[in-house]
């Protein structure tokens, strides 16, 4: 959203209009998004789960539920919020992206890539799932099909600087230094940090 002034109206506007209709899910869904934004996490909870309440597929709640549940380090929450988004929607691919990342946050790999796959399958563009399953497939040392998933992000986003990390390490597994080493320059001149270690390896079979 906009401006703090111009969230503030929004709020305001939804607030009104929950007086002639307290029932609406989306009118309550939107004022929680706005609250979202003032940062008032708890008003904003309260009103997602109203949204829910009166509309029980509307699975961009869940997932916003999830996401309080992730800022509060609570990843069995978000996976029990992000479930109930693709129970109410079963091809919303946020839901799985978001199932895939809990579970590649918890160890849990064959599961992630599980959910990942399916996301990207429902979403050809979802970035953030692309770039996740690419570091799964990486845990699993399947590394061709990293390097396949990362270039499918670039190819989505060229400026995407984990994904230019990822393929600097995928090629140094595959002993290829020099694509590991433009790929390393490309997230360093991104401002991203690459792992010392991965940078110090690069460096050693610099000719």
């Amino acid at each position: 959203m906009a401006d703090k002034k111009q969230v503030e109206a929004f709020v305001a506007e939804q607030r009104e209009a929950l007086t002639q209709n307290a029932e609406c899910g989306m009118t309550h869904y939107n004022l929680a998004t706005g609250l979202l934004s003032l940062r008032q996490i708890d008003a904003a909870e309260k009103e997602f789960t109203e949204a829910i309440r009166y509309s029980p597929s509307l699975a961009e709640a869940y997932v916003q539920l999830g996401g309080i549940c992730l800022q509060r380090g609570d990843l069995d929450g978000c996976l029990k919020y992000n479930q109930a988004s693709i129970d109410a929607r079963p091809r919303f691919a946020e839901g799985y992206g978001n199932i895939g990342f809990v579970h590649f946050q918890k160890g849990d790999i064959d599961k992630a890539i599980l959910f990942l796959e399916k996301a990207v399958n429902f979403n050809n563009m979802f970035i953030q799932a692309y770039a996740t399953l690419a570091n799964a497939y990486l845990f699993q040392g399947k590394v061709d099909k990293s390097i396949e998933t990362n270039l499918k992000v670039l190819e989505l986003e060229p400026d995407f600087a984990v994904a230019h990390n990822n393929l600097a390490i995928c090629y140094l597994e595959k002993g290829d230094y020099a694509l590991a080493a433009d790929y390393c320059d490309k997230a360093q001149s991104m401002g991203y940090d690459v792992a010392p270690e991965i940078a110090n390896e690069i460096v050693s079979h610099r000719k």
